[in-house]
């Protein structure tokens, strides 16, 4: 991918930000960048979807209903709902990577803390904060990454980011396959309870997150960010760290003096300042939001949050419930049964109601069908090498065919998918309808292009709550319709993924293939 061919000796000492990130030249710093941002990515997902398989196989230990399995599924999605306007305004105001790697410490403390807890309310406030947190590096990442492209290849950066969290999702079904596919267990009488894999899965998911913000305690801070807040010479500084490590020479220094502003950056910083008691502070997350919904911001505001919202609904408030359905198809299937749909199966073979009182958690099958992992593992190929793709032809294509294909032809797939009667189709059109996912990331490179320096964390954040809404919907919906309204359980995502194609042809500039935001 090239992203800068210039070199930097004959540059002018005054330059525009992009072509300041152009003669620090495309290298090891962006392929480095790009592995720690799709990490961090893969740590969220770890965090807030890999509940779904501890739900799957804990249920005993903790004494869960399906309605509690619901709720713990969602309570991560609420945390990071709940947080995300506020790590919006902090990224926007104090800067990314100070948001980003205190959250990542945070998460994994949480994290390590809940794989001993000994009851449903207690790991349910724990998923809480652990999405709370989370919240902060999953989304402000897309802004830290994209500040350090220029407008022309912003896009391809992000979706190369998505490709790593797409090879990265790997380890989601990979973990759950390795850890909870043993069969022991540790008795810890001093806590009161007996330390099983599920208990080790959520402390392995948490490392990834870690790791990440140890090595990002050596990045700099997006230098856009720093420029739009007035300090010229720290963002110059950054450029000439990015440039170093792409040269990999410490003596090396690129040739510039001043760097120049884009207007509506400098428009931008304006509404930023110090703050001074709780009335200048709400004023300043009041002048960090309103701009969002107003003016030439509103339509595309909406827009992308309706987006997100579908998207997130369907690909990962669906995905919560893959474990056990397709634990259940899968034993179907081997039991010889050729002719049954997703919603019979439900209704005859899935137990929703409370958990067996002559089940004793010492003695209860805490193990999944070798097909989920199967499944799961083929999902995140899938998302990976797509992923990949679309980071190629992003540029060549167009945004909007991307969003319009996807959207569309997963919403058919979802109407297809109650009607099929066989297992292995009903699987294959539940894979397809999940990779509605794909348009989460081309609608994060939207909202980067579209907005000035100064909202453009806040978008993210903005955008990304309305899509972790939509999964708090999603996964409760798939719950509560699922054993009397099977058919609507995947026929309201779907006409809502069909309506997102819809809705994509009003974007601003979507026809474009390359940024024309403004920086």
């Amino acid at each position: 991918m090239e992203l800068a061919e210039n070199g930097p000796e004959d540059k002018p000492t005054r330059v525009t930000y992009d072509d300041a990130l152009s003669m620090a030249k495309f290298g090891t710093f962006n392929i480095v960048l790009f592995l720690l941002a799709g990490t961090i990515l893969t740590a969220f997902l770890l965090e807030v979807m890999g509940i779904s398989y501890v739900v799957a196989v804990a249920d005993q230990d903790l004494l869960i209903t399906t309605k509690e399995k619901g709720i713990l599924t969602a309570v991560g999605f609420i945390g990071v709902i709940v947080s995300s306007h506020l790590w919006g305004f902090l990224a926007d105001t104090y800067g990314r990577r100070r948001v980003i790697v205190p959250t990542l410490f945070i998460t994994f403390v949480i994290s390590a803390i809940s794989s001993f807890t000994i009851s449903f309310w207690s790991i349910t406030l724990l998923r809480f904060m652990a999405g709370f947190f989370i919240s902060g590096p999953s989304a402000t990442i897309y802004a830290y990454v994209g500040e350090f492209h220029s407008r022309k290849n912003g896009s391809r950066a992000i979706m190369a980011v998505s490709f790593v969290y797409g090879l990265g999702g790997i380890l989601l079904p990979a973990i759950a396959y390795i850890v909870l596919s043993q069969d022991w267990q540790l008795p810890i009488p001093v806590l009161g309870i007996i330390y099983r894999p599920w208990r080790l899965y959520l402390l392995v998911s948490s490392l990834p997150g870690v790791v990440c913000a140890i090595i990002l305690l050596m990045f700099p801070e997006s230098p856009k960010f720093t420029l739009n807040q007035g300090d010229m010479q720290k963002a110059i500084e950054a450029i000439q760290w990015v440039y170093r490590f792409n040269s990999n020479c410490r003596d090396r220094t690129l040739k510039i003096e001043y760097l120049e502003c884009d207007a509506e950056d400098q428009l931008g910083k304006r509404g930023l300042g110090t703050s001074n008691g709780c009335s200048a502070l709400s004023k300043l997350i009041w002048n960090q939001t309103a701009p969002l919904f107003m003016g030439t911001h509103l339509r595309v505001t909406i827009i992308v949050c309706v987006l997100q919202f579908g998207t997130y609904l369907t690909a990962h408030g669906l995905f919560m419930f893959l474990p056990q359905i397709v634990d259940q198809l899968a034993t179907v299937k081997d039991s010889g049964v050729q002719s049954i749909n997703v919603c019979q199966i439900v209704n005859d073979r899935m137990n929703f109601g409370a958990v067996a009182e002559d089940v004793h958690p010492d003695t209860a099958n805490q193990t999944l069908h070798d097909m989920v992992f199967k499944l799961s593992l083929l999902i995140e190929i899938l998302y990976a090498v797509g992923f990949a793709v679309i980071a190629v032809i992003i540029n060549t294509v167009g945004r909007l065919s991307i969003l319009v294909s996807v959207f569309v032809g997963c919403g058919v797939a979802g109407v297809l998918l109650i009607f099929v009667s066989e297992p292995t189709v009903v699987m294959a059109l539940y894979v397809v309808l999940l990779m509605s996912g794909f348009t989460a990331s081309v609608v994060n490179a939207v909202v980067v292009d579209l907005y000035p320096t100064s909202l453009r964390a806040m978008a993210v954040c903005i955008a990304l709550m309305f899509g972790r809404l939509g999964t708090v919907v999603g996964s409760n919906m798939l719950g509560v319709l699922l054993e009397n309204y099977c058919e609507l359980t995947f026929v309201i995502p779907s006409v809502l993924l069909i309506v997102c194609g819809l809705l994509s042809f009003f974007i601003p500039n979507i026809r474009k293939g390359v940024r024309s935001g403004s920086g």
